[in-house]
């Protein structure tokens, strides 16, 4: 599995990371395998948060006597049971330290803010406690995970080390209003929701579905490659992967088998070029005003 340098710090990162929001109801034996076989096979970047569920005490167990082999990145911002308002500074504290202990570790490697809004970042105090928590061993690097005009200015800040975005096939617009700027900075830079949700593969869906919006906006791209499923999800991978400046992309699975498949998708390389301009010339004479990066 080829790894990438991950901005300015001293991570070199798979281009498949695991996504963990979709093993939050999951048992501990098929998380186990998941990541086991995983790590076995090159993957060596883990994505988590304190809202995925019980995703960060079995990505814990999980990872007993492994903690070397992978980094280990979460996300705060919400309380997730805890009772404090979301982006309380209090809240934050304590939800890294709750991190911590439902990883059973000392330290994460980054922990991210999770979709927090500009104006909230303009406070600084969301900020600060993340620098604490880096001043206090409790992880290595901060960073900040959302989408469009927020993300904007968390970039431009400057204070980030990380910055996990949208980028896909159906969601671009990180791909100039953000991406250009982190590389500038050194971010290190995730992508999420990399095949979008391969909202392409249902006829129709219900307008609560989490994928409703790529699935809308896939209807008026028309991709031609996307009349198959998995030739749709292997150029829509290599799409994301061969963005400039993206390190790696984070996939959630709760199928053991899907990282293996995924990562065979990829082991003859990325897009052509020409594939690629043509994926962002379509979007480009296509997309609205209102197909900002979904948070």
């Amino acid at each position: 599995m080829e790894r990438r340098a991950f901005g300015n710090t001293d991570m070199s990162v798979s281009i498949l990371g695991f996504g963990g929001a979709e093993i939050g109801e999951a048992d501990q034996r098929t998380v186990d395998r998941l990541l086991h076989s995983a790590m076995d096979a090159g993957l060596n970047m883990i994505d988590t948060a304190e809202c995925y569920g019980n995703s960060e005490e079995l990505i814990g167990k999980a990872l007993a006597g492994r903690r070397d082999d992978c980094y280990l990145f979460t996300k705060c911002g919400h309380a997730s049971g805890m009772d404090y308002p979301d982006w309380d500074p209090v809240l934050l504290a304590r939800s890294i330290d709750r991190s911590l202990k439902r990883l059973k570790v000392d330290y994460v490697d980054v922990v991210h803010l999770h979709s927090c809004s500009e104006e909230i970042l303009r406070r600084g105090e969301v900020i600060e406690v993340l620098q604490r928590a880096k001043e206090q061993g409790k992880t290595r690097y901060i960073g900040y995970s959302g989408d469009s005009t927020s993300a904007r200015y968390a970039v431009e800040t400057g204070v980030f080390d990380s910055f996990e975005t949208s980028v896909n096939i159906a969601d671009q617009e990180a791909i100039e209003l953000t991406i250009p700027l982190a590389v500038k900075q050194g971010m290190g830079i995730i992508a999420k929701r990399p095949i979008a949700n391969v909202a392409w593969k249902h006829e129709r869906l219900s307008e609560d579905d989490y994928a409703y919006p790529y699935w809308l906006r896939l209807q008026e791209l028309n991709y031609d490659f996307l009349n198959d499923v998995q030739q749709g999800v292997e150029i829509a991978m290599k799409f994301t992967l061969s963005t400039p400046g993206v390190a790696t992309a984070i996939v959630g699975t709760g199928n053991p088998d899907r990282w293996h498949q995924n990562a065979q998708l990829l082991r003859d390389g990325m897009l052509p070029q020409e594939t690629y301009q043509a994926i962002r010339s379509r979007w480009k004479e296509v997309a609205g005003s209102d197909w900002v990066g979904k948070v």
